[in-house]
């Protein structure tokens, strides 16, 4: 009998550690901390992020894709946005600017770090990354519509002063964002599910075929023999894949809790370096972002790079579209300005990220040079966000 098999799944680690992260939060929520504590909540947010990795592949396993990317991104989004509300609540004016801050670091982020990263790994493994351009394209539109509506408009509009929506735009911009959302994900899930499930390579066609298993389903070329278990392995139990999304909840809970209980932290760091206080909104969005970018790179590496573009670009859409009604909503009760508007240096970023994206999606493969263009631009955004 195998170690796994005999090892109680209560003392998994990936059980273990997401209960432990959670209670690292609940100690430190609210509390100035000593470093040895920041260190210790650290940890914890670190194998939070691993876990819920884990325990989202395994319900991606269940439920298949595009189902397993989507459970994950909305996931990470939920709980990003109750984040975002409950700041907002507490900071008053000075926090004005978060929430636009927030989605469009998700979206450089995703567009661009997990895109970019997902795209270096297939092609590194496979020469070329292979990816269905049909789905692919439908999400980078809806991301660009999505951004354009709630982001740029407000920069233009001429209803209230400054770059803020008036109340009968931004009930609008939160319909229209919840709407195209839906849509978005009806077709991912439903009507087109083909268009969002991993393609077959050269390699995978050419490989023979086991019992029950079609031509191009088997593992990436050249895979461990980890990965090709990991790949023929049956899909776990109902029961398994529902205890995995409860700890996967909990573990997201953790990562985004503890973030925000190491950001005083980062503050002070970034205040003694001299650097512009949106450094922190952006090194608090990498993490939140850490388990959506390792469970994309580690599809990336098995041959799925259609799974990493739905995580990456899924992730974008949720953002913004479960962000905008959200903080709509909240706005009724929220004190202060709505600053939405992008200034034009970010602006700029957009629109590559959009015309290069484009450009890299349309033909359905991509080689490292698509992959290390779309991680300047990242490079260029979190530069520009130092240095602005």
């Amino acid at each position: 009998m195998s170690k796994a098999a005999t090892r109680s799944p209560v003392t998994d680690w990936t059980v273990v550690v997401p209960v432990i992260a959670l209670v690292a939060l609940v100690f430190s929520w609210g509390r100035d901390l000593p470093g040895f504590a920041v260190a210790v909540v650290a940890l914890c947010l670190a194998g939070a992020v691993l876990a819920a990795v884990h325990h989202a592949e395994v319900v991606a396993h269940r439920v298949g894709e595009p189902f397993g990317s989507l459970v994950l991104a909305v996931a990470v989004t939920v709980i990003e946005v109750a984040l975002i509300v409950t700041l907002m609540a507490d900071g008053g004016d000075k926090t004005s600017t978060l929430a636009r801050d927030t989605v469009f670091a998700a979206v450089m982020i995703t567009c661009n770090g997990i895109v970019g990263l997902s795209l270096l790994v297939g092609a590194l493994r496979n020469r070329v990354a292979v990816f269905n351009a049909e789905g692919s394209g439908t999400a980078l539109a809806t991301v660009a519509t999505l951004a354009t509506l709630s982001l740029v408009l407000p920069t233009f509009t001429t209803s209230k002063p400054g770059p803020e929506f008036s109340t009968a735009q931004l009930a609008f911009a939160g319909g229209a964002s919840i709407c195209l959302y839906g849509l978005f994900v009806a077709v991912q899930t439903v009507r087109h599910r083909d268009y969002f499930l991993p393609v077959a390579t050269a390699a995978d066609t050419a490989r023979p075929t086991t019992t029950g298993q079609p031509a191009g389903a088997g593992p990436a070329a050249g895979a461990g023999p980890a990965e090709e278990d990991e790949d023929h392995a049956e899909p776990p139990t109902a029961r398994a894949a529902l205890i995995s999304l409860g700890l996967l909840v909990v573990a997201l809970v953790a990562v985004v809790g503890n973030a925000k209980a190491v950001s005083p932290t980062i503050e002070s760091a970034v205040a003694d370096a001299g650097l512009p206080h949106a450094v922190v909104g952006v090194i608090i969005a990498l993490l939140v972002l850490l388990p959506e970018t390792l469970a994309a790179v580690r599809a990336a590496r098995r041959n799925r790079v259609q799974t990493s573009l739905n995580l990456g670009l899924g992730s974008a859409i949720a953002s913004i579209g479960l962000t905008i009604p959200v903080i709509a909503l909240a706005s009724v009760w929220l004190s202060g300005p709505l600053v939405l508007g992008l200034g034009p240096t970010h602006m700029v970023l957009l629109t590559l990220t959009v015309v290069v994206g484009a450009l890299t999606i349309v033909p359905g493969r991509a080689t490292l040079l698509q992959g290390g263009i779309h991680l300047v631009i990242l490079a260029a955004y979190l530069f520009l966000a130092v240095s602005p």
